[in-house]
């Protein structure tokens, strides 16, 4: 420890206080389900050149190493181990560059989201990547996680917003992937390949992220449904003749969860379904008037469309509010799974009868348009009975979105909470997966025994 410390000279602010450690010992994801140790010290460093230092003193030692953003993720890919050094890039938090002619901007990894998208709006320009963390969630993070958001149906999620990257790599080197360009197809796509890695294979210091123009004109639209099924049937009509710039989803535990936190006038229904257009002019409200009569095809029993911002936001409050007006339940383990769209109405169906079949509350939201939702699972963490339950049918959601061809995570990440899931997803395929981590890290001390 000793050793350790004398050799972190040059990496920054160095924090051993025993309290103040406890706050850098894991993310989010509830520690029922995700264990934390405790660091041996965190660093605090605000430039390249100290990740370094931090990063060569910890493989001179044989530390395990914990990079770490805002502590927002929900998987504990930022959880401690034990004797392990946190690098903690929260004070790296500059906007370094804004190009407004070329659409991008340069940034370090400890800015928040939310920091960036005012920038760019400022330019008349956006970022699009949106989190439901946006205000508080650091690029870095969004980047180990490649994180989603609202607007991924229509934009992608962090990697199509990715263009290049700054990268110290395990043995303290640190290298430039990509660039600004928008086309560059000279060498491997490693920018790609750390983008998701969640902190395995390097710790990424700088990202150049793609901007795009401010849409001029969105119209919204609501849609309430008698069941998930048919709400999900909505969707999937819905993405195979548009492309909506937003579509959510929230059952019925949410909409009721929802009232009871911040009542928002909510019809009484089974589901709701939110779309979004931002095509030029009154292109939008045709757009989501169109939407709104497929809805009304598939079953559903009150449509509200609106080409008012002001009007817009009130119909899309209800879905921001979603997770914290769950978390008023009790115990919340947010799940993460995604799926084909045209398998969401069975996701949804099997989803209730999990929660049928443990007696739990499983409120299920989410992003709907690109079959990624959050089915949560409401428990009592002082009962060790129904802490089981909620294991079980959290697992049993993942079986079933992998039944139906999907995924364990589809935004955030794997960490510790979906190893298990993570390797039987991969199968054969995880070995080629273990390679990779071990060409880049050979000692392995980057966020050992999270993701794969």
């Amino acid at each position: 420890m000793n050793r350790l410390l004398d050799d972190l000279t040059g990496a920054g602010e160095v924090v051993t206080d025993r309290e103040v450690l406890l706050s850098f010992r894991h993310d989010q994801a509830p520690v029922d389900f995700a264990a934390a140790g405790m660091p041996a010290a965190v660093v605090r460093p605000r430039t390249t050149a100290e990740v370094q230092a931090a990063v060569r003193a910890a493989a001179r030692n044989h530390v395990p190493i914990v990079p770490r953003g805002a502590g927002s993720g929900l998987s504990g890919g930022a959880n401690a181990i034990n004797g392990c050094l946190v690098i903690s890039l929260d004070k790296m938090d500059q906007l370094l560059k804004l190009n407004s002619a070329s659409l991008f901007a340069r940034v370090q990894a400890g800015l928040v989201n939310a920091r960036l998208g005012e920038a760019a709006a400022a330019a008349g320009l956006r970022y699009a990547p949106d989190p439901a963390s946006f205000e508080f969630s650091t690029l870095g993070g969004n980047i180990a996680t490649n994180a989603g958001g609202l607007c991924c149906v229509k934009y992608g999620v962090t990697r199509e917003a990715l263009l290049g990257l700054r990268v110290v790599l395990a043995d303290g080197s640190a290298v430039e992937l990509g660039g600004a360009t928008r086309k560059d197809v000279v060498g491997y796509d490693l920018a790609s390949l750390f983008c998701g890695s969640e902190g395995t294979l390097g710790i990424v210091t700088e990202a150049t992220l793609r901007l795009l123009p401010q849409p001029a004109s969105t119209a919204t639209m609501a849609a309430g449904f008698e069941t998930v099924a048919a709400a999900g049937s909505a969707v999937a009509r819905i993405r195979a003749g548009s492309t909506p710039s937003l579509l959510e989803l929230m059952d019925r535990a949410t909409i009721e969860a929802v009232e009871g936190f911040a009542p928002q006038g909510l019809a009484e229904t089974g589901a709701l379904v939110f779309a979004q257009s931002d095509q030029p002019g009154a292109a939008a409200l045709a757009d989501v008037d169109r939407m709104g009569v497929w809805c009304e095809e598939e079953g559903a029993t009150i449509v509200v469309t609106t080409d008012e911002a002001a009007e817009g936001r009130t119909l899309m409050n209800a879905r921001r509010l979603a997770f914290p007006a769950l978390e008023r339940l009790g115990a919340a383990l947010l799940d993460d799974v995604c799926v084909p769209v045209a398998a969401i109405p069975e996701l949804l169906v099997g989803i209730e009868a999990i929660a049928d079949r443990t007696g739990l509350t499983i409120a299920t939201f989410g992003h709907a348009g690109d079959g990624n939702m959050h089915p949560t699972v409401i428990y009592d963490a002082s009962d060790p009975s129904s802490t089981a339950k909620a294991r079980a049918a959290f697992g049993d959601v993942i079986a079933l979105a992998l039944a139906l061809g999907g995924s364990a995570s589809g935004e955030h990440g794997v960490g510790t909470l979906k190893r298990e899931a993570a390797k039987t997803q991969l199968g054969e395929a995880r070995e080629l997966h273990l390679k990779v981590k071990e060409a880049l890290d050979p000692a392995g001390i980057m966020n050992p025994g999270k993701a794969i």
